[in-house]
């Protein structure tokens, strides 16, 4: 009689769940933020503050999270709840693409091309701040015992 292997993590309903729930929540979130901030000279600011804000929080918790051990149990749970989730459904990077294409109808090609790369750069720039901030963080902070 063989044994089978354990789902992987992507096929449990569980994970399935927290994602979903947390796509949902992010979603909502940028939804409501694009809705009541408009465009700055005709230039979605408030898409590249998402976007820039959102690969910030994702360097700083997924360092934080790997800094305090395995992805297994709760630490998989809130990557998975909050990381891909939360921060999934609130970063935009389709919406990214659509500004740009907007903003080259407009005839507007220097500022599509300034405003797709420096949403990628800023972002990039971001996130290795936020892993910078929780690695900080981390050494700054005293050993707790009995973990």
């Amino acid at each position: 009689m063989t044994t089978r292997a354990p789902a992987p993590v992507h096929l449990h309903g569980r994970s399935i769940l927290l994602v979903f729930v947390g796509g949902a929540l992010g979603a909502a979130a940028r939804y409501l933020l694009t809705l009541s901030v408009p465009p700055v000279a005709g230039v979605p600011l408030i898409t590249f503050l998402i976007n820039v804000t959102g690969a910030f929080v994702l360097g700083w918790l997924l360092q934080s999270l790997a800094l305090r051990g395995p992805d297994e149990g709760r630490r998989r749970d809130l990557r998975l709840f909050v990381g891909t989730g939360i921060l999934g459904g609130y970063t935009t990077y389709s919406s990214l693409a659509v500004d740009t294409d907007g903003l080259i109808a407009a005839q507007s090609i220097g500022l599509s091309i300034l405003y797709a790369v420096a949403t990628v750069a800023v972002g990039a720039i971001a996130s290795v701040a936020g892993i910078a901030l929780a690695s900080g963080i981390a050494r700054r902070r005293p050993e707790r015992s009995g973990r």
